[in-house]
């Protein structure tokens, strides 16, 4: 699109930077930038990850902080029809696979997206973290790992998670996510990354994760867009000597 092609359209139907509100740009380059740091750890700001099982908390990769200016868009594209802000998230997800695949085993990857309720599919016109999932599969495959998307889990019902506490999400999820009946085969025996837009309590990438394990499959951990900030500000967790890698 030329530049008074843009300008013209910016007239008909303004435009402005879904985190901070800069005119005439969707995402702009210092909200961009929010993303762009690399990839975390952020496991420890999660109470319902550890399965109290002796097998430790799940590794969880994030971009950034789910505050402000990020907490914003991520709200406008879910639920305000911001759905020209896929691709800059997608890019992300996508940048940040380059950096994951040295961090991840060497062995050939599903990614599976993190399902939504079908009402919210209805809503926002699929499930928004499917292009997320995609972008972290051609990250790491681009990086040498080969990534490939997982069929689609299902969530057979249940409300939205938002605005509900830690315990609230975890019966809100119970029982819910399923691999399906057609993808059972597809997850046997394969290593599974679960992706998801953000981390809050864990609740949903545990479910997630339960299901995937009912289903044969390995989960070595989850990556989001953005994680929710604990109480007391829990610090970026160090790369630990036996990542999944050791």
């Amino acid at each position: 699109m030329t530049g008074l092609a843009r300008e013209l359209l910016g007239l008909l139907v303004p435009v402005e930077c879904a985190g901070c509100g800069t005119q005439d740009v969707a995402w702009c380059p210092s909200c961009a930038a929010r993303l762009a740091g690399g990839p975390w750890r952020c496991e420890d700001r999660a109470p319902r990850l550890d399965r109290l099982d002796g097998r430790g908390t799940l590794p969880v990769w994030t971009l950034t902080d789910c505050s402000g200016d990020v907490r914003r868009a991520i709200v406008a594209w879910k639920d305000r029809g911001r759905v020209d802000l896929t691709a800059a998230f997608a890019a992300a997800l996508c940048a940040a696979g380059g950096a994951l695949a040295t961090d991840l085993a060497p062995v050939p990857l599903l990614v599976a997206a993190a399902p939504s309720t079908s009402a919210a599919r209805r809503r926002r016109g699929g499930n928004l973290v499917d292009a997320l999932a995609a972008g972290l599969g051609r990250g790491l495959s681009g990086a040498g790992l080969p990534a490939q998307p997982g069929a689609g889990l299902s969530r057979a019902r249940g409300h939205d998670q938002v605005g509900l506490g830690a315990r609230a999400r975890a019966r809100n999820l119970a029982g819910q996510v399923r691999v399906p009946e057609r993808a059972a085969g597809r997850y046997a025996g394969r290593t599974v990354l679960v992706v998801d837009d953000v981390l809050t309590t864990g609740a949903t990438i545990a479910a997630c994760r339960s299901a995937l394990e009912r289903a044969g499959a390995a989960v070595v951990g989850a990556v989001t867009l953005a994680s929710t900030p604990g109480p007391s500000g829990a610090p970026r967790l160090p790369p630990r000597p036996d990542r999944a890698r050791g």
